[in-house]
């Protein structure tokens, strides 16, 4: 059976540090979104349970159905919109917002309309964007040397050796030695994990023309812009031609199933799925799949479990999944700009391109991914264009 023949330990790990870095650094601001719209702590479960298992169904069950990594995650942007956007709106307003977002989601997926937008930037630019986006995991990866310098440095030697010695398995050496440290040091905090298992609690939806202008719209274009655009754009510069549309409308339908349950925006993953995509995964980019897989079983796990596993990710320190998820990512981000600066005619266009979406910046609550591709496509077309004769 192929499934169990392209299984490794490897993916496996990568799957996990997939999860690992997705839920710990945006998960407050899922609580936050939830909080805001006055949400109970039965319905906060709730939202984990389908948050969970929708980012696992969609990503096993796509990346089983095409034998390539498809990683799909909660919309972050989106997430941090709805901590404004949400307030004095009702719950049952604000599933009917996400519903519609769904329909709008699916809708461009299923019409194709998002796959010719994806189809006019450029392999370079796409390169740029996906080194940009994840440029800034690494980052923090070496700022966490100035409060925890003996773990990140471990961890680093760790890589570093792990490169060299037994490159498969690096990045697991790397979680083993970092959780193996901060057990010594007495920074891992597992008394906060709590075992009752999260229970779906239904919210009827009410639909209404401010929930449409006020949630369901804004959080379409973020959710498009700001995450399905880096996570193509992730896919095609490691090598897959996923097809785009289907796996688009995947997402909408399963945002638009599971909103009266907490599943807000579901979409493509970017800096979470280049860690399943890269040869710390699997040296063969056709097995790299499993680690999607894995990973989908590990949300499947966080959504049926809930609070226990929630608890036990927030059990590590914030230093250890940045290092662990920034050296994880060191590959693709030169792979990225290895393509990005290999042609002359368009290497400044995605150097604007990268450095915009590094920087982090964000207008009219679009983060930089959109404004990146902005940026670049606006140097390319100022230094090709020539007038017409």
């Amino acid at each position: 059976m192929r499934f169990l023949r392209d299984a490794s330990l490897s993916a496996t790990v990568a799957g996990f540090v997939a999860v690992l870095v997705g839920f710990t650094s945006s998960v407050v601001i899922v609580f936050q979104a939830a909080a805001s719209l006055g949400a109970t702590s039965a319905q906060l479960t709730s939202w984990m349970w389908a948050l969970g298992l929708g980012m696992g169904l969609t990503s096993a069950g796509l990346s089983l159905w095409y034998r390539q990594p498809v990683l799909t995650a909660w919309s972050t942007p989106g997430a941090a919109l709805l901590v404004t956007a949400g307030a004095g709106r009702s719950m049952g307003e604000a599933v009917g917002a996400f519903m519609l977002c769904g329909l709008l989601i699916a809708l461009a997926g299923a019409t194709g309309a998002f796959r010719r937008a994806m189809d006019r930037i450029p392999q370079a630019l796409a390169a740029a964007l996906l080194a940009g986006v994840l440029a800034r995991f690494a980052f923090d990866a070496f700022l966490s040397l100035r409060t925890e310098f003996t773990l990140v440095l471990c961890m680093l030697l760790a890589y570093l050796a792990g490169r060299r010695g037994w490159p498969r398995y690096a990045v697991p050496g790397v979680l083993a030695v970092g959780i193996a440290v901060a057990a010594w040091r007495g920074l891992l905090h597992l008394e906060g994990i709590s075992w009752a298992p999260a229970m779906p609690v239904f919210t009827a939806p009410a639909f209404s023309l401010g929930g449409l202008v006020g949630i369901a719209l804004p959080l379409f274009v973020v959710t498009m812009a700001s995450q399905n655009l880096p996570g193509v754009a992730a896919q095609r510069a490691a090598g897959y031609d996923t097809p785009v549309s289907p796996v688009i409308a995947v997402t909408g339908l399963a945002s638009l199933l599971l909103a009266p349950f907490g599943g807000f925006a579901f979409n493509l993953a970017a800096i979470t799925a280049a860690i399943c995509m890269g040869r710390e995964a699997h040296e063969d980019p056709r097995r790299r799949y499993m680690a999607a897989v894995a990973a989908g079983g590990f949300y499947i796990a966080i959504g049926l479990l809930g609070g226990a596993v929630v608890g036990l990710i927030a059990a590590f320190p914030k230093e250890l999944v940045l290092a662990v998820a920034g050296f994880a990512l060191l590959g693709t981000i030169g792979s990225g700009l290895s393509v990005a600066m290999k042609d002359d005619a368009s290497r400044e266009a995605a150097l604007i391109t990268f450095l915009v979406t590094a920087s982090g910046l964000s207008l009219f609550g679009v983060a930089s991914a959109f404004w990146g591709v902005v940026a670049g496509g606006l140097a390319l077309a100022v230094q090709h264009w020539r007038p017409a004769r």
